[in-house]
């Protein structure tokens, strides 16, 4: 029973002392206020883990910055990747409990990591000179809407390395197709019928890709055909996506690191993969596209209710 008094008697003398804001800086500048009672378990003088898990979360949430990978530019140049930062979870609670209980000042520096590039400008350059496949298709250039959608999903896919034994998909790589991040209303078809929806044209980007990794003998894990033909491949070689829907996604099955270089210019998409000198490779026999620019197809009529599009 002493033994007890005792060892409660020691606990209310360290109770936690927080101040009434802790303000936690990065490089002197103020990245957050708190206000850490609120840490402590009701009517006890101790810190709730729980409470400071999920306050260490919002902190964590605050801080982060993810690091950018090594590009190529349109010069040809590599443009250098930058490093992140994330939050030091283990040393951020020592830092809170040192506070709490040692009357510490209420400024708190806050412990960060760095986190590096999975792309680095080195491996660009070793894995930039040896091309081992290409694919290219053609389209009306004079298809304003259709045109731009292409760019932007041809940007999104330029200078993705795809590790080895890694399997890429088509729909994280370029991300959702919304007017919020630019893309533009054109043809996209729905259950083998034309119709207008946003990111019509990506995929003839998503096809254009799919012959060229298919070309370089890599392993295609998921690819679906239209429910309609398109024109812009031999057919049966069409690679359908939709955010919601069907994906394009190959693994890496080589020994090296494959690089992935898409250029949109006038009415043709291109699309050539680069690696390693050092990289083994099965190739496979891939039907060109042909040069003939589609025609273009009437929209379906009024009325009509589109669902779950395939973007041609």
């Amino acid at each position: 029973m002493r033994l007890l008094m005792a060892a409660g008697i020691l606990l209310l003398c360290q109770q936690p002392d927080f101040p009434d804001k802790l303000v936690m800086t990065n490089h002197g500048k103020i990245v957050m206020k708190a206000d850490p009672a609120e840490l402590s378990v009701l009517f006890l003088p101790l810190i709730d883990q729980r409470k400071l898990d999920a306050f260490t979360q919002r902190v964590a949430r605050k801080v982060y910055k993810a690091p950018v990978n090594a590009r190529i530019g349109h010069s040809g140049t590599i443009r250098p990747g930058k490093n992140g930062k994330t939050l030091d979870r283990r040393q951020f609670t020592e830092q809170v409990y040192h506070h709490a209980f040692s009357h510490d000042q209420s400024k708190l520096k806050l412990p960060l990591l760095t986190i590096y590039p999975k792309v680095d400008d080195e491996l660009l350059s070793q894995i930039r000179e040896q091309r081992i496949s290409a694919y290219q298709t053609f389209f009306n250039a004079g298809n304003k809407s259709r045109s731009h959608n292409i760019e932007l999903a041809a940007k999104a896919l330029d200078s993705h390395v795809v590790f080895p034994n890694e399997i890429f998909s088509f729909n994280q790589t370029v991300g959702m197709r919304t007017k919020a991040k630019g893309y533009l209303s054109a043809k996209v078809i729905v259950r083998g019928e034309y119709v207008e929806g946003i990111g019509g044209g990506i995929c003839q980007v998503s096809s254009t890709l799919f012959n060229a990794v298919d070309r370089a003998g890599l392993n295609i894990v998921e690819r679906y055909s239209h429910s309609k033909r398109v024109a812009y491949v031999p057919e049966g070689r069409d690679a359908t996506v939709s955010w919601d829907g069907p994906d394009f996604r190959f693994k890496n099955t080589s020994n090296q690191p494959v690089l992935i270089r898409a250029h949109k210019y006038g009415g043709t998409i291109a699309f050539a993969l680069y690696s390693s000198d050092m990289i083994q490779l099965s190739k496979r026999d891939v039907p060109e596209a042909s040069k003939r620019v589609p025609k273009e197809i009437k929209k379906e009529k009024e009325g009509d209710k589109p669902k779950s599009p395939d973007t041609p």
